[in-house]
């Protein structure tokens, strides 16, 4: 078991230190959260709370994904990076190609590209695309990021995109893993389909074992049991060492943690050093107790 250390919409100048702190405490990830703009008013709801109240993210920063992920990969050595989850079809997917290829060689291959839709339609707006078909549009979005990160000449023909034979250097050494977001069937296929792995979002924890049990179904239709696959979730279960081995149980590799609740209204009053000891205490009671 992996475990992911999650703090988001805080007081910037957090993020490196306690990317420090999480890798030097034995973590394997550190998410990074991805938002673009908060509209003044919207008509969707937020999929992870209760009520779909979205007012907690009002004025809340956040810095943007992969420059925060570069800032954190200079300070850091081993640690890994998996934005969680990147809005990607409302991205040119060439460009995202290039950012998420040149974290990768300047980290020793550290990102985990976790990849989502948005629920926003103000996203799309604001960025110029289509709401309609987006599904489809991240489908083709996931296929060229894979080709354009592949390091050879790559076109593609599709109904979003149309490249001619092209390629980027410098290209990653590795695959750079794609972990797909959702609890949709729709995002639960897409990742059984398209990903090497898949980002649970939380919310009901009565919901994970049926997420989880559809998720083995799909990849077993989609004949992709067999390959490599990372399953990342949030789970009260993550936080005793038992509650650790029930989720090893059930094919999880990774623990998203985090030590504080990220839906309230209003700034983030947590001062930097409760934040580390959280995350170290965690780290001796748990990850200490479970890591070889």
């Amino acid at each position: 078991m992996r475990f992911t250390y999650a703090e988001a919409m805080t007081d910037p100048s957090f993020h490196l230190p306690l990317a420090k702190a999480a890798e030097a405490a034995g973590y394997a990830s550190i998410s990074v959260a991805d938002s673009l703009v908060y509209p003044e008013e919207s008509d969707a709801s937020y999929p992870y709370t209760a009520d779909g109240d979205r007012a907690f993210l009002e004025d809340k920063s956040f810095i943007e994904t992969f420059v925060l992920v570069a800032a954190m990969g200079a300070v850091t050595s081993t640690i890994r990076f998996t934005p969680f989850v990147l809005k990607l079809p409302v991205r040119p997917p060439v460009l995202v190609a290039k950012q998420a290829s040149s974290i990768a060689c300047l980290t020793g291959n550290r990102l985990g590209l976790g990849v989502g839709l948005s629920p926003w339609p103000e996203d799309f707006a604001v960025m110029g695309v289509p709401w309609a078909r987006r599904g489809k549009r991240m489908d083709e979005a996931i296929e060229v990021f894979r080709g354009l990160t592949s390091g050879g000449y790559f076109e593609y023909h599709g109904e979003f995109y149309d490249l001619p034979p092209v390629k980027m250097s410098p290209a990653p050494s590795e695959p750079i893993p794609v972990l797909v977001g959702g609890h949709s069937d729709a995002a639960l296929r897409r990742a059984a389909r398209l990903g090497d792995g898949w980002m649970h979002g939380g919310g009901d924890p009565g919901e994970l074992d049926t997420l989880l049990a559809r998720l083995a179904a799909l990849r077993a239709e989609e004949g992709t049991a067999d390959r490599p696959f990372e399953v990342h979730v949030i789970s009260y279960d993550a936080y005793t060492v038992d509650g650790v081995r029930r989720l090893a149980d059930k094919g999880v590799t990774d623990v998203i943690v985090g030590f504080r609740n990220p839906y309230i209204k209003g700034p983030d009053t947590e001062p930097l050093s409760k934040k580390i000891e959280h995350l170290e205490r965690f780290a001796e009671s748990v990850i200490s107790k479970v890591t070889p």
